[in-house]
């Protein structure tokens, strides 16, 4: 079955609000076996909207709207689902009175305009939401359902849950999924990482794969349609295999595995405690450290030396040091002396936008462990946000080998 999602909202278009109920939805759909061949988002404009409902009806076999059946003059969807398939507007006294009934609990008057929220197309059912005033509405076009919800996320997520996916997998009459694994991968390109895996790509359907680039890391995504999810697990495991096989130790984790859980998950096993000291980061990679609830258990702080005679008094460093990785390696090793700690994470370098003794993308990493110390110098592209960001994710990737004794090789 084809399902197709239209968000409405003009500030869904201007980048006000983001999409997140599409997401929810295309998520909730994906987990039980349905595919979405399209997502629409259409402003609060009465002719654009019935063109996209009369649309997505001529292609799907289910229709899924959130958005735009509040109580307010901008709110048309309700007039659209009219507009498009030549329908009369009905008006609900029971559910007016229930509306009445609502704010007078409230110990509030009504306002006029809540009335609107009594009205539906001709033919469609009421779907009750006690989250909130909007009910959600399911009318049945040329054989093809249209549900539509609210679009405040909580009202939506909880009719999308209780109504649709139940009508829709009556409605199909039989049971599949659609499941997803997601290995994490770092040091290799988006490109290199495609290179590896392109016959994998190209061969296959049922498992397919998917590359997704966030943060730094490159994500490889299985994806197996089956019966069950059990069925679909067993079909994801070989090509699970052949991808760490050849993507070897770029692999660190899978689906919501974060390489600070790893390195969280790793210190504690060693009884180990881990601090940082950051320049050109700003403090970027202690805030990951500490954003695990438990993180006071190995994470024991952070100094954030931007100039020189910081990096002096409080890490031991020479004002007079260059950015290199000999100063990233002295910071690294200053931070465990002053914050007491078993592991220390440095970072120094140059994130832009004008070079500071380096090229702007260069940024310089230390790791010192009890075992051993190792710095790196990566050069990163884009502007100084993501070049901070990129640095982030390498510096805690670096400190995750160390942790583990695996120092880090470019191309392993």
């Amino acid at each position: 079955m084809i399902a197709e999602i239209v968000a409405v909202g003009t500030e869904l278009l201007l980048g006000q609000i983001t999409n997140r109920n599409a997401a929810t939805i295309g998520a909730a759909l994906a987990e039980t076996g349905f595919d979405v061949h399209h997502s629409v988002i259409v402003g609060d404009n009465l002719g654009r909207l019935a063109t996209v409902l009369t649309t997505a009806v001529a292609r799907a076999d289910a229709v899924i709207v959130t958005g735009g059946i509040g109580p307010t003059q901008d709110d048309l969807t309700r007039e659209a689902i009219c507009q498009a398939f030549d329908l009369d507007m009905k008006f609900s006294d029971e559910y007016a009175t229930a509306l009445r009934t609502r704010w007078e609990s409230l110990g509030r008057e009504m306002p006029e305009s809540n009335y609107r929220q009594a009205e539906y197309p001709d033919g469609a059912e009421m779907l009750p939401n006690p989250k909130g005033t909007a009910p959600g509405l399911i009318l049945v076009v040329e054989n093809t359902p249209i549900f539509v919800l609210p679009g405040v996320p909580e009202e939506m997520a909880f009719l999308l849950r209780r109504e649709v996916i139940p009508r829709l997998l009556a409605g199909r009459g039989e049971d599949s999924v659609v499941h997803s694994r997601v290995l994490r991968s770092w040091g290799r390109s988006e490109a290199q990482v495609g290179e590896l895996l392109d016959d994998l790509y190209r061969g296959k359907t049922n498992p397919s794969i998917a590359f997704l680039a966030s943060k730094g890391e490159i994500k490889v995504r299985i994806t197996a349609k089956a019966r069950d999810r059990q069925t679909a697990e067993a079909m994801i495991e070989p090509v699970d295999a052949e991808v760490r096989r050849r993507l070897g130790n770029s692999v660190f984790g899978r689906d919501d595995e974060t390489v600070s859980a790893i390195i969280a998950r790793n210190l504690v096993e060693r009884s180990w405690t881990i601090g940082t000291a950051e320049s050109a980061t700003g403090g970027l990679v202690a805030a990951e450290l500490s954003s695990l609830p438990g993180s006071s258990a190995y994470f024991r702080g952070a100094v954030v030396a931007y100039t020189p005679d910081l990096k002096d008094s409080l890490l031991g460093v020479d004002a007079d040091a260059q950015v290199s990785e000999e100063t990233a390696l002295l910071m690294a090793a200053g931070a465990r002396k002053t914050l007491s700690v078993d592991v220390a994470i440095a970072v120094v370098g140059s994130a832009g936008p004008e070079p500071l003794e380096q090229p702007v993308g260069t940024m310089i990493v230390a790791v010192a462990t009890p075992e051993g110390e190792q710095a790196h110098t990566l050069r990163l592209p884009g502007d100084r946000e993501r070049v901070r960001i990129y640095a982030t994710t390498g510096a805690l990737q670096l400190a995750r080998l160390g942790i583990e004794g695996r120092w880090w090789a470019p191309g392993v």
